[in-house]
């Protein structure tokens, strides 16, 4: 079984200590009882509740999975016990309006428990996470009536959501889709056709389900002008809100899959379900991007709390396994051999994993925070910056922390050794868990081109300075600190890379959009290693005036783990920037007889 612990200290640090929660959030409007106390009190039972309730459950799900027999879909043995303890304790309705019976606590909070429920149990994590993203999208673009009818149940989670896009036929061009929906004379519509790869699709958790469904109306426009959105109950709503009969929507079969086999992965088919409209016809993708865009923040969050548990794990093994002795003499001589910590490859290892966890909680956490404001800070000037900012970062966060969780994960198998190939261990749970993350809600590429092809030009490149400013602003103001120059330097000319290749592809994307596309995947991870080193810079500034008080050795970790990523991973920008440079002829050129 894996090793975890929720890392409570290092979330603090970056909420505290770095971001200044404490002066940016429970001063927003319906924020004010979100106060440090109340905080610290949430990640303790949320921690408590994910490491003895998930962890012990997640090695028994893997191997059990999902069944499906005669359309029925059985969650493995305790998933079910957990979920109505997950409900019970008010998990499900964390960061939902108090309105619909929700917590009201920010987004920051839930953010902080994604991660936390992803390290220890991901397949149970997707139940949750899609019937928040199906809460967030009725909540922004649902009636009054949808609102009163779903949310209070989607908040409690006594019944749950999905999000039913794709088609066997079309994935990321939905304009593609062929499901239809025909008026019934009385308000609503009929849906049919056919949905896969739908997550919670269908299971035992809840008492309904409810799905969220992109089809077309007879009058529909071609492509994805012509989407409009739909709530599909699995049981049709009573005028009492109780359950009613079934409706016409059932599961055909569920995917065997490479990992997170206890989260049901369905087919839907849909045989004239009924249904309402939600928002106008033709608005689907609109309102279904609330959802997508939520869910892409998620994921990104399972990339990042599958690589923190991968990292503990393989930390305590090489803390334990005794395998040769160091190059400069045995450091244990009373053993027959060292812990494989003492060797320079694991530890590089280990210290990759430990600096692109650290960032990446840092970054997420801005961006939890900045999603907070920009719902609700009372200065429009503001909320317009922190959701200007959020855009930006959503497709590299969604991207780059899937794909290092993945990477991290396989550092994880490969400090274990042989043992971490063996299924007892946990470790190759965690690579196949984590893969699934590149390629749902949206490959990476799709992240990369939306990030070169939308967010770099939107509103003639004001996203982009909402990142570039403050970094710029950071780099002026500390460039004389003569303890900051091993900090300020790597990251200067790190960032001076990710402008250049910025001008770059504005220039060259609108002579030939292809030149964009061909360094759309580089750019991304140039301009997420930047961000991790931003990040970085600002935890070793706060680190440097802390280390020699008290709890010295964790700002002593800290400033060793952010020069081990100034110097041995920050670099990685000017491979990425040669490529970048390189142009795409060489990807383009060859015909494509001669794949």
């Amino acid at each position: 079984m894996v090793t975890y612990a929720a890392p409570l200290d290092d979330i603090k640090f970056v909420l505290y200590e770095l971001w200044d929660y404490d002066n940016e959030i429970p001063g927003l409007p319906g924020c004010e009882d979100a106060t440090r106390d109340v905080v610290d009190a949430v990640l303790e039972e949320g921690a408590k509740f994910c490491v003895n309730e998930l962890l012990p459950l997640n090695r028994s799900g893997d191997e059990e999975g999902c069944t499906f027999e005669n359309g029925v879909v059985r969650t493995p043995k305790g998933f079910k016990e957990a979920y109505d303890a997950f409900a019970a304790a008010g998990w499900t309705g964390l960061a939902c309006d108090p309105t619909f019976g929700g917590q009201g606590l920010p987004n920051t909070l839930q953010f902080i428990m994604d991660e936390l429920v992803c390290s220890t149990n991901l397949s149970f994590g997707t139940y949750p996470g899609l019937s928040h993203g199906a809460y967030r999208a009725l909540e922004l673009h649902g009636s009054d009536a949808q609102k009163a009818t779903f949310l209070p149940k989607l908040t409690d989670g006594t019944w749950s959501g999905t999000m039913c896009l794709t088609e066997p036929h079309c994935g990321t061009d939905l304009g593609l889709i062929r499901s239809k929906a025909v008026p019934n004379g009385n308000g609503g519509y009929k849906i049919s056709g056919t949905k896969i790869f739908i997550s919670a699709g269908e299971h035992d958790l809840t008492e309904n389900i409810v799905h969220l469904v992109l089809a077309k109306l007879p009058d529909a426009p071609p492509g994805i002008k012509g989407i409009s959105l739909f709530v599909v109950p699995k049981f049709l709503v009573k005028e009492d809100g109780s359950v009613g009969p079934r409706n016409g929507v059932a599961c055909g079969s569920i995917e065997h899959k490479m990992g997170i086999k206890a989260s049901s992965t369905c087919v839907m088919n849909f045989d004239e379900a009924e249904s309402e409209l939600v928002g106008v016809p033709h608005s689907g993708m609109r309102a279904m991007f609330t959802m997508m865009n939520a869910a892409r923040l998620a994921v990104g969050i399972q990339g990042l709390g599958l690589a923190e548990t991968a990292y503990q794990s393989a930390t305590a093994y090489a803390k334990e396994r005794l395998q040769g002795r160091p190059l400069t003499g045995a450091k244990a001589p009373d053993k027959a051999a060292d812990p494989i910590i003492v060797h320079p490859d694991v530890r590089k290892n280990l210290l990759t994993m430990r600096a692109l966890n650290e960032a990446a909680r840092a970054c997420a956490l801005w961006i939890g925070m900045s999603l907070d404001i920009a719902e609700k800070h009372a200065d429009p000037a503001r909320r317009q910056e922190a959701e200007d900012l959020v855009a930006l970062m959503t497709p590299i966060i969604k991207a780059f922390y899937t794909d290092y969780g993945f990477e991290a994960t396989n550092l994880g198998v490969q400090v274990f050794g042989g043992h971490g190939y063996i299924r007892e261990w946990g470790m190759e749970q965690l690579v196949r868990d984590a893969r699934i993350a590149q390629l749902y809600e949206g490959a990476n590429g799709i992240q990369a081109l939306d990030l070169v092809g939308r967010k770099l030009g939107q509103n003639i490149g004001r996203p982009l300075r909402r990142f570039f400013h403050p970094l710029h602003a950071f780099l002026e103001e500390n460039q004389e600190d003569a303890a900051m120059v091993e900090i300020v330097v790597p990251l200067a000319k790190a960032f001076g890379r990710l402008q250049q290749a910025t001008a770059w592809i504005a220039q060259q994307g609108l002579k030939n959009p292809e030149e964009a596309g061909a360094a759309a995947s580089d750019y991304l991870r140039l301009f997420a290693l930047v961000a991790m080193g931003y990040m970085w810079a600002r935890m070793m500034k706060v680190a440097l005036d802390r280390q020699d008080g008290e709890n010295a050795d964790f700002y002593k970790a800290k400033l060793a783990t952010g020069r081990f990523f100034m110097a041995r991973i920050l670099p990685q920008t000017s491979g990425l920037f040669a490529a970048i440079m390189a142009g795409g002829e060489t990807i383009m050129a060859p015909e494509e007889a001669w794949f």
